[in-house]
């Protein structure tokens, strides 16, 4: 017996209907097509709940779509920022961020966009509100670093009285000082390598940018090192008549010992 032999048209038809019903099989389904935005948003927030952050992204996300043009969207936008943060990507939290302070530029949450930018470039290991001193600025990108210390200023400037403005001024003073610390650092390496101009040229850029910071200090006293190793005696003197009258107690300067002076602590002979 034998079947009958399907026109080329017949089989067209036939083939792509199979396809179809086999793409519908394997479309993955939406489990919140059938949830209000509220619901949404009380599963991402007990997915945040449990540090399930991975699981909690995709949620916020769809809330936003769905609420859009309400604060809830923009509720849903600032969580995804944290939960992106946390996750490890602080890049897409910063794009977040960055969208969301573009978007929003009168929004009353403003201030926390602000503040969590500066936090997501201040320390990429540490969690949210994490200690000061347990990562030294100065090894890290010092590009992230100058945009945490923007991103502080802006909130300490157009929100004296946020909430997070103290905080973000601690911030900013340990990021001046790290900074400062870094040119230091570099100098200091120039100058056991006896380049004296660079290390020079350095420690400037720490005492110029850097005013007030601790770490200035030790770069008068690597300026004037250097200055001495060039016998630019003159230069010498002026770093050193700076760093008296603004470090007069600096471990740097020569003491007097009682019976004479004490050998300048730059003379390596």
């Amino acid at each position: 017996m034998f079947l009958p032999r399907l026109s080329a048209a017949r089989s067209l038809i036939w083939v792509l209907s199979l396809s179809l019903l086999v793409a519908c099989s394997t479309t993955p389904v939406d489990p919140t097509a059938k949830m209000s935005p509220d619901q949404i948003y009380a599963e991402a927030k007990e997915s945040m709940s449990i540090g399930a952050w991975d699981k909690a992204i995709p949620l916020l996300e769809k809330l936003e779509g769905r609420a859009a043009g309400t604060l809830l969207a923009q509720q849903a936008q600032l969580d995804r920022a944290y939960a992106h943060f946390r996750n490890g990507e602080q890049a897409q939290s910063v794009v977040t961020l960055d969208r969301f302070i573009r978007l929003h530029p009168a929004s009353p949450a403003l201030d926390y966009a602000l503040y969590l930018k500066g936090t997501v470039n201040f320390n990429d290991d540490l969690g949210f509100l994490s200690g000061l001193t347990r990562m030294d600025l100065s090894e890290r990108d010092q590009k992230a670093a100058r945009e945490s210390f923007d991103a502080y200023r802006q909130l300490v400037t157009r929100f004296p009285q946020s909430r997070y403005t103290p905080d973000a001024r601690l911030r900013m003073g340990y990021i001046v000082n790290s900074l400062a610390q870094y040119e230091v650092h570099v100098a200091r390496y120039y100058f056991s390598r006896g380049a004296y101009l660079a290390a020079i040229n350095r420690s400037q850029a720490a005492v110029q940018d850097y005013s007030g910071a601790p770490a200035v200090e030790e770069a008068l006293a690597i300026m004037a090192k250097a200055y001495d190793a060039l016998q630019m005696t003159q230069l010498r003197d002026d770093a050193l008549r700076v760093l008296e009258q603004t470090f007069p107690d600096s471990a740097y300067l020569a003491k007097n010992s009682g019976k004479g002076s004490a050998k300048s602590w730059w003379k390596l002979w």
